[in-house]
């Protein structure tokens, strides 16, 4: 078959590899009928190498078509049309019964003291092969998948690939944000989480203030009803914020930017100066040391009102980044943050996916539609912010 395959910083090519066949009696094999480029795979495509080898299968937001199934999946048959989660889940552990399905207790990649293992992520995270392919085996089938609804057949993927990922991270965001009734928040980063996290948010009633720099992406977000800022136009962004909001800040701020805050000048040199380093060097630079762009955190703790919460969605990946700790505890700001527990919040989004007005816009959420053959164009116009690009769906 055909895949995504990484070879090595801002290179991903098109192998062709072996098909997937069943290794565990929970095992299921899907072709894959559309998959995505998510903005986590660009921290791949960028800083994380030390934690990928050359050949790997990248992707994590498919959808598709079950062909096979092991004897012990039985919610799923052949010929259903199902999307994949990002993370792989048991759905039966203290973990999964606790609706933290990225800390299964089954699948928990605990040599790396990761959480659950995610496909095409990394050996931080399992190291599994990914979903920009042309099929993809499925462990933990009975409970890794979201089957499309009998009454919705005929509808579109666009309709539903976005549940592996971009919907129920952007509604965590939300949640996690706890934006009061008639609340206001602050939204960073217009990549495909902050532009879903605030289409849901002013669906919600909240008033919305988005954040960006790309003159596109600032007007997509406008459509749905918030105000933006560009934040090239302001020296002081914290202080606008403030003085758009009676001089407290929003109630509430998402950060849906993470490591790659392209704001951040000082974090992009550290993350040039790993490139040229040797992985051994920069694995451990990683594991142990403050490498992450930390300008969108900063702007959040500005930007929040006392009392507020913070909403971590954005990939971070440094483990003694610096942090302005005594303005946190003292504007008592609340942090929330983790990867999104993707069939936590599926119960609740699924009626809008399936509502024909189409409240979230996710039919027209796609900028780019390309073949498979085409993913490394895909990446690169994504990662450079060309030709208007926020969410790039491939199709095998």
């Amino acid at each position: 078959m055909r895949a995504l395959a990484w070879h090595g910083k801002r290179d991903v090519r098109v192998d062709n590899v072996p098909d997937p066949r069943i290794e565990e009696p929970t095992d299921a094999i899907i072709r894959i009928t559309t998959t995505a480029i998510c903005g986590s795979d660009l921290h791949l495509y960028e800083v994380l190498g030390p934690f990928i080898d050359e050949g790997d299968i990248l992707g994590h937001e498919p959808m598709g078509v079950v062909e096979e199934v092991g004897p012990e999946v039985t919610d799923i048959a052949p010929g259903d049309r199902v999307v994949i989660p990002f993370q792989i889940a048991c759905g039966h552990c203290f973990m999964c019964n606790r609706q933290l399905q990225t800390q299964c207790e089954t699948t928990q990649v605990r040599e790396q003291g990761m959480g659950a293992a995610l496909f095409g992520f990394s050996k931080l995270y399992g190291q599994m092969p990914g979903g920009q392919a042309e099929y993809l085996r499925v462990p933990q089938a009975q409970y890794t998948h979201i089957k499309v609804p009998q009454e919705a057949q005929d509808a579109p993927d666009e309709r539903f690939v976005y549940l592996s990922d971009v919907l129920p991270t952007a509604w965590q965001a939300v949640e996690y944000a706890d934006i009061p009734e008639g609340g206001s928040v602050t939204v960073i980063g217009l990549g495909p989480i902050g532009d879903m996290a605030s289409c849901i948010a002013t669906h919600r009633g909240h008033r919305v203030i988005a954040l960006d720099l790309v003159p596109e992406r600032l007007e997509r977000a406008r459509q749905y009803g918030a105000e933006v800022l560009d934040i090239r136009d302001h020296d002081d962004v914290a202080g606008r914020i403030r003085e758009l909001t009676d001089g407290r800040g929003t109630d509430s701020v998402i950060d849906a930017v993470g490591m790659e805050a392209h704001g951040s000048p000082g974090g992009k040199v550290a993350h040039d100066l790993m490139g040229f380093l040797p992985d051994q060097v920069t694995e451990k630079m990683m594991e142990r040391a403050a490498v992450d762009r930390l300008g969108a955190f900063y702007l959040a703790i500005e930007a929040v009102c006392r009392g507020g919460t913070i909403s971590l969605i954005g990939v971070y990946g440094g483990m003694a980044d610096p942090l302005p700790m005594l303005t946190l505890f003292d504007k008592q700001v609340q942090l929330r943050m983790g990867q999104a527990n993707v069939k936590r919040w599926i119960d609740d989004i699924m009626p809008l996916v399936t509502d024909e007005s189409d409240p979230l816009g996710v039919e027209q959420f796609a900028t780019h539609r390309l073949p498979l053959q085409d993913g490394p164009h895909g990446y690169e116009i994504f990662q450079k912010k060309q030709d208007e690009a926020v969410k790039v769906l491939l199709k095998p």
